[in-house]
């Protein structure tokens, strides 16, 4: 069974922000209305996320190698995302707290671009907490579908 965890922070104040990229992408591949995989939002803040995806993982009785993680990367220009498995947090306070928690790495994780054209900025937390421009939304919307049509593919197998 393989468990698809979006990251996020909870609250309508936080729904667009850059941050919540893993929350909007379990949203759209919950439309999709698939069974192959358990889709979960913590309602807990990003950097407490691993304490809610331990209780999933238990609750589901399966382990972190099939545990899908999504969630925004400022290291990753907008509009592009990678699949990896077994890295580092690279900064990241929500993939951090599911290491500390899991006690382990060796969970998948899909990293979502979203560094603006202007660059990386020196203060990152404030990035992370903004709303995306009109303008990148809508390569947002595009690089979510990808990445929905990414997971449908891995159902299939």
């Amino acid at each position: 069974m393989i468990l698809i965890v979006g990251l996020g922070n909870p609250g309508k104040k936080y729904e667009k922000t850059r941050h919540n990229v893993g929350f909007r992408v379990v949203d759209e591949l919950a439309k999709q209305k698939t069974r192959e995989f358990i889709i979960a939002k913590p309602q807990t803040f990003m950097n407490n996320s691993g304490k809610a995806i331990k209780a999933l993982l238990n609750f589901y009785k399966t382990e972190p190698e099939n545990l899908w993680v999504i969630h925004d990367d400022i290291d990753l220009p907008l509009g592009k995302f990678k699949i990896s498995k077994g890295r580092g947090s690279a900064g990241h306070k929500g993939v951090e707290s599911i290491i500390k928690e899991l006690k382990t790495k060796d969970f998948w994780r899909i990293r979502i671009g979203i560094c603006p054209k202007t660059g990386k900025p020196k203060q990152v937390e404030k990035l992370v907490l903004q709303n995306f421009t009109k303008e990148e939304e809508k390569t947002l919307k595009e690089v979510i579908k990808t990445v929905i049509e990414k997971i449908a593919g891995l159902g299939r197998r």
